[in-house]
This record gives C-alpha cells, structure tokens and sequence, in this order.
C-alpha cells in the first residue's frame, strides 16, 4: 500500500511540475493528463486486440470515469498495423491507479478474458511502448472531434535534443504556431508535453482532417502562409535549433474510437 502512494504521489507531483511551468497550466490546477499507448500487434492477433480495445478496455475506462479514449490503426504499409489509444485522464492519480482498478473490475476481465490468458507462446502483441503527457499552455484541453463524421488523424511527435529546446519549441506553438494551424486548417486535437516515456525530451500532438487530401492541402497551405514563414525565420526558433526529429503518422480511427 505505502509503496503504490508513493508512486502515485510521485507520478502526481512530476505531472503538476510539468503543468506548473506555464502561469495558465498551474492555474488550472491539476487538470487532464493524457496517456498514449502504442500497440505493435502480432499478426494473426489483431482481432483479439481489437476486441478487447472495444470490449474490454474502453467501457471499462468509461465505468471509471475515464474518458474520452480514441482508438486509431496506423496508416501505411506495415501488416498488421501499430494500434495506438489515447486516454484522456482527470488526472496523473488517475493514470497510476488504472492497473489496480482493472484488475478490480469484474466486468472488465471477464470481457477482456480471451485477450489477458494467452499463453507466453502466442503473444497479442510484441509490446506496449506508452507516454504521460501533459497539455502545454495553448491548448489546455482536448479538444473532441466529431465523431460522426469521417476523420483521420495525424499524429506528429517533435524531440529535441534537450529540456531547454523543447521548451523553446513548446513557447513557439504558444505563442503563435498553434494560431496559424487553426487558420490554415490545421485543426488540433491535442497538444501535450512527454513528461514520462521514450525519446524524450518530446512534444506530441495530434490533427484532425476529413480526408488524405484536405491533410495535405493543409500542410500545404501552412508552408506557405506568410506568418509562418516570419516566425520560423526568428533564429531562436530555427527547427535546426530546437527540433531534432519529427516523427509523422497518419491513423485511421477504430470503429468504437471516441475520438
């Protein structure tokens, strides 16, 4: 028992120093953390992951007063592809209880029984690679799309190589690049700062458009748009100074995504 609070009071507190480095996060308080989780789904499993994603998982996080929880395959060439899930939690306590609560929850192991006991010999997945995040100051919430309509997602993860950079990148979209995005059509689901996983220091982020082609005309027009073109010619915010890689994935939504 003192060891689980002692690890969720330290998840807790990393979150809100995180949050607490802009005025508005550490006004908010605590506020939402996101969790993002990246599946890499053995072949002849993906149906088992998908039903428990579906089955399982999200109504349990919807009994737990979790939520939203968007649930998106990877768009490409890879067979069968990398699942991710984004759960929006109410807070860092919330994502360091999630284990026990499960494991609690009757309803949720019996849906999600297929899934929790296959052998070592017949793996769902080859593992589970995850990230807390936090959102950064320009966009506090996130922000639902409508999920009635056909979407697809981009999700784009921007390192840097190191603390001082990342911050420098994550002032760039405060104060003016997240703007721009809205004008052109970039329209934002989520903006959060990695404060617990891989390739860090990273700030993650995810669109939303209707179509391929309403994507790429969007990028399109933003490389062009003559506001963006001042801003990234300031040196301080020059990619070669503050961004170190870009990783780019365009996801197409499950069927039972709430995102």
């Amino acid at each position: 028992m003192k060891r689980r609070s002692f690890i969720q009071a330290s998840l807790a507190t990393l979150c809100s120093a995180a949050a607490a480095s802009s005025a508005s996060a550490a006004e908010r308080g605590e506020g939402p953390v996101y969790e993002l989780r990246n599946y890499s789904p053995k072949a002849a499993k993906q149906a088992v992951l998908e039903a428990y994603l579906g089955q399982a998982l999200v109504p349990a996080l919807a009994r737990l007063g979790i939520g939203p929880v968007g649930v998106f395959l990877e768009k490409g060439k890879q067979t069968p592809p990398n699942v991710y899930v984004l759960i929006v939690h109410p807070s860092a306590d919330s994502a360091a209880s999630l284990p026990r609560r499960l494991a609690a929850d009757q309803e949720y192991l019996k849906a999600g029984k297929e899934y929790l006991a296959v052998p070592p010999t017949e793996p769902v997945y080859s593992r589970i690679e995850s990230s807390l995040l936090v959102p950064i100051e320009g966009m506090p919430r996130l922000e639902k799309p409508d999920t009635t309509r056909p979407r697809i997602l981009n999700l784009r993860i921007y390192e840097s190589h190191n603390e001082r950079a990342a911050r420098k990148k994550i002032e760039m979209f405060n104060k003016a690049e997240i703007a721009i995005f809205r004008r052109v059509g970039l329209t934002p689901v989520f903006f959060g700062e990695t404060v617990v996983g891989p390739a860090m220091p990273n700030l993650t982020y995810m669109l939303v458009f209707p179509d391929d082609a309403e994507r790429e005309a969007a990028w399109k027009r933003f490389g062009g748009d003559p506001e963006w073109q001042k801003l990234k010619a300031i040196p301080e915010y020059a990619d070669k100074e503050i961004v170190s890689r870009i990783t780019n994935k365009v996801l197409v939504p499950a069927a039972f995504s709430g995102i």
